[in-house]
């Protein structure tokens, strides 16, 4: 993780948050999860029944999720299920969001420039040394 110089505590909180849940989601099956948790809370035997792993593989990705809190575990009578916690994910879409709306802003400044040079009858940016002899009656 970058130090942020100067950052607040909870800033770098976030930040630490941010990198341990980007880090869960690296892992296909930690993914795979999720998007199954999305749909509804489920035990770790019933996340294990699709793969061809052990049941404790599965806890041992429920735990890298539960760590990045991602996830967590309830106790309903003999029933213990893993819940997906949408506050995390909210977090993480937020700051893609955030660096969408620059990519996208910093796009439109390119397609913008590109209108204009074309309009212009411009192919590509303009040579310096050539618009100097342009301005000296030079062609070049």
């Amino acid at each position: 993780m970058v130090e942020q110089a100067g950052a607040a505590p909870d800033v770098k909180d976030d930040d630490e948050r941010l990198s341990r849940a980007f880090a869960a989601l690296g892992d296909p099956i930690r993914r795979d999860l999720v998007v199954r948790l999305a749909e509804a809370d489920a035990t770790v035997s019933e996340l294990a029944a699709p793969y061809d792993v052990t049941v404790q593989a599965i806890s041992k990705h429920v735990r890298v999720l539960e760590d990045a809190g991602l996830v967590t575990k309830t106790k309903d009578a003999q029933r213990r299920s893993v819940h997906l916690e949408d506050n995390v994910l909210d977090m993480m879409t937020g700051w893609i969001e955030r660096y969408r709306r620059q990519a996208e802003a910093r796009y439109s400044r390119l397609d913008a420039l590109l209108a204009e040079m074309d309009a212009d009858g411009r192919t590509g940016p303009a040579d310096p040394a050539t618009e100097a002899n342009k301005k000296r009656g030079r062609a070049s």
